[in-house]
């Protein structure tokens, strides 16, 4: 591999562009930190354009497998000092390797569901760590597809990635309009249940055995009046406690393991 000790190098500059949301839509590109997330980006068939790779910090992975996979893909792999990737690294994630990629784009019309579908959707949450955390819980649960609406954080943000742990590249996730994510639930015949602090159902009578999607707004704003349509089903979970509302992934999980238990899963 060719090395790389300069932070000034071109390569590293256009990188670490890539933290913020701006140089992601200027070069059309995304980064990629951790061996985890970087493994499940290949395996999911993400192109990725290069990596930098730095096996003195990393402790707790077996890079070799993830280079020989790079290598496999013909992606360009550079070996860079510690200080250089200590300055592409986010946080503290010094596991020795970070990625380039293009990030994947899907729409509504790529969403292929099973017989039995579970859709959820994300209306105009802001956080990315939020949406991380939620497809996480996604994957764990078997969700068939994840539709962020009217999206007010980048999907592939570093953030949002590693919350996710690189299940944002495995999931079925796309991004719409929150009035086409309305129209598509509606076209492919799905019972629509939003989460709204003045649903009239408590979460546990509903049918979530049957094809279904669950609707989750902002932690700040909710969900837009549109989740108000006919045919929406508002539910609730109860809150005994002084608080009035749960956290956005908290409520997420407990809701798609609903689908679970209805569908006798658990």
């Amino acid at each position: 591999m060719e090395s790389i000790t300069s932070p000034h190098n071109p390569r590293v500059k256009a990188a670490l562009k890539l933290r913020e949301a701006k140089g992601r839509a200027a070069q059309g590109r995304i980064i990629i930190d951790g061996c985890r997330e970087v493994t499940r980006a290949l395996s999911a068939g993400v192109q990725v354009v290069e990596a930098f790779v730095c096996p003195e910090l990393n402790h707790r992975h077996d890079l070799s497998a993830i280079t020989r996979l790079l290598a496999t893909r013909k992606v360009a792999a550079f070996d860079v000092s510690p200080a250089v990737f200590n300055r592409l690294a986010f946080g503290n994630r010094a596991e020795g390797i970070i990625a380039v990629a293009e990030p994947p784009r899907r729409t509504l019309a790529d969403l292929v569901l099973p017989a039995n579908p579970l859709v959820a959707v994300l209306e105009a949450v802001e956080k990315p760590g939020n949406v991380g955390a939620v497809l996480r819980s996604a994957d764990a649960a078997g969700v068939s597809a994840v539709v962020v609406s009217d999206p007010q954080t980048d999907v592939y943000n570093p953030n949002c990635i590693r919350a996710s742990l690189g299940t944002v590249f495995s999931l079925p996730v796309c991004t719409a309009t929150s009035d086409e994510a309305l129209a598509w639930l509606r076209a492919q015949a799905l019972t629509i249940y939003a989460a709204r602090l003045d649903g009239a159902v408590d979460y546990r009578q509903t049918r979530l055995a049957q094809r279904a999607a669950v609707v989750l707004g902002s932690e700040v704003a909710g969900l837009s009046p549109r989740w108000h349509a006919a045919g929406v089903i508002g539910i609730k979970l109860p809150m005994l406690g002084v608080a009035d509302s749960l956290n956005l992934s908290v409520t997420a999980a407990v809701l798609f393991y609903e689908v679970l238990r209805q569908r006798g899963e658990t």
